[in-house]
């Protein structure tokens, strides 16, 4: 089999071979060729040490991003190319990091200490895949399947049982049945042994894969070891006649239902993460969850702030969580404020979810879907035709409130939302005069009452 190697990495590999020294690209980038993907990107692995590489493409530019771990990176044409020494295995007791880095000229010797056999291969023009762990063959039977004994590498590097279940949803593969038997009986490493950034982007991958509701549902427990969270919500019965799911499963079926892009996913896992603790039975024995948005909201907060989420991200997911219960009427009134709530920036993704909640319901409740897309379609009118929906589309601004004497803080965000709801109930016209006259009210108001509130 013949792989497109790009010009600019075909340079790299010609220029190490004439120069004496073996050159491929390796991992990611054969794997994807052979599965009919494009590539991301394109790694190097050569037996040239990095000073040798270095000295070799003198005339590029060469950056030094981990020379002691075997690399660098080659600029050619503008292309950045990260170029690896051949290494061999080393010890890790860390659990994620090797003690120390042993260069190799053997490209098998290389391809050895790699995670899985799909990413254990190699390729050149001259020599064609280089493949001695069998990744062809795996991705042909679709399985993931570490390179040799599972517990070895997954001791090695304990990252690697969550990658795992990356790739099974990514790739839409199985994962192989000694593998998945080494996972679960490692699985209390993932908390203790690898960083919180690390988990919280493999479990985005997981997330936004193809395959998240088979992964979700057969590897529940170890993804709870990541957010333990979750392990009171598999199995919990909502003894509700409108949930013919336990909050797990139906957890699962929102996820899968909701846009594949991390924010709603993320909304999607969380927004009913705070039930098992919100669970009241009635003389009827019908369960209920009084209070649970605001509880799950809680909840979500604190599991992305352990898990070193941005705060953007973090905001966004947070306000999808919040307000997933929402439930407008079909009205302008009742459709603005629900727009208000969410953000015109998140009001697809709130749809999007919301029809996905209902979906994971019981049939009974499939007629609301009818509604959801009728206040879909005047959400959008509204979004279209009117300004003020929210803080950010006021024509007046936080500092234009402190500029008249309110401190900034709590005061200033109480005046925006009065204006805000003002605005919304067609009382006052979103003008930055008019706004301006009745944040000055709203101001003196507040001072009055904060100075009579001051004095002993």
């Amino acid at each position: 089999m013949k792989i497109f190697i790009p010009e600019e990495i075909k340079y790299i590999i010609s220029t190490l071979e004439e120069s004496g020294y073996k050159a491929y690209i390796v991992g990611g980038c054969v794997r994807d060729t052979i599965m009919g993907r494009e590539p991301k990107d394109y790694d190097v692995t050569t037996d040239a040490t990095p000073d040798v590489t270095s000295e070799i493409f003198s005339a590029d530019k060469v950056i030094d991003t981990g020379s002691k771990h075997g690399t660098v990176t080659v600029i050619h044409n503008g292309v950045h190319v990260e170029v690896t020494t051949f290494r061999k295995e080393s010890v890790y007791s860390d659990g994620r990091h090797p003690d120390s880095v042993v260069f190799s000229d053997s490209i098998e010797e290389d391809l050895s200490r790699r995670d899985f056999t799909l990413n254990a291969m190699a390729y050149n023009d001259s020599e064609g895949i280089v493949d001695p762990f069998g990744g062809r063959g795996d991705i042909e039977k679709r399985i993931i399947r570490t390179v040799g004994e599972p517990r070895e590498r997954f001791n090695e590097d304990s990252l690697r049982m969550l990658r795992a279940l990356r790739f099974s949803s990514e790739l839409c593969f199985d994962i192989e049945e000694k593998t998945e038997a080494a996972i679960f009986e490692r699985k209390n490493d993932i908390e203790t042994r690898i960083s919180k950034e690390r988990i919280q982007k493999e479990l985005e991958g997981i997330l936004t894969g193809d395959d998240v509701e088979k992964v979700l549902r057969k590897y529940a427990d170890v993804v709870g070891v990541a957010i333990p969270e979750i392990i009171p919500m598999i199995g919990f019965d909502q003894k509700s006649p409108y949930h013919i799911y336990d909050v797990w499963e139906h957890t699962i079926r929102v996820v899968g239902g909701s846009p594949n892009n991390s924010v709603s996913r993320f909304a999607a896992l969380f927004h009913d993460i705070g039930k098992p603790s919100c669970f009241s039975q009635g003389e009827d024995g019908v369960g209920h969850f009084f209070g649970h948005p605001e509880v799950s909201y809680e909840m979500a907060d604190c599991i992305m702030r352990r898990l070193k989420f941005d705060n953007a991200t973090r905001q966004d997911v947070l306000t999808l969580v919040r307000w997933h219960d929402v439930r407008p009427e079909v009205t302008e009134k009742s459709v603005r404020r629900a727009i208000m709530k969410v953000t015109p920036e998140l009001f697809d993704s709130w749809v999007a979810i919301t029809r996905a909640d209902n979906g994971a319901q019981s049939p009974s409740l499939s007629g609301r879907l009818e509604k959801i897309a009728a206040i879909e379609e005047m959400g959008h009118r509204l979004i279209e035709e009117e300004g003020a929906l929210s803080l950010r589309t006021l024509n007046i601004k936080g500092g234009d409130i402190m500029s008249l004497g309110v401190v900034e803080g709590p005061e200033v965000g109480r005046i925006m939302n009065i204006l805000l709801e003002e605005v919304l109930e067609e009382r006052l016209a979103n003008d930055r005069e008019e706004l301006m006259s009745r944040a000055e009210s709203l101001a003196k108001k507040g001072l009055k009452n904060s100075h009579s509130y001051g004095k002993i």
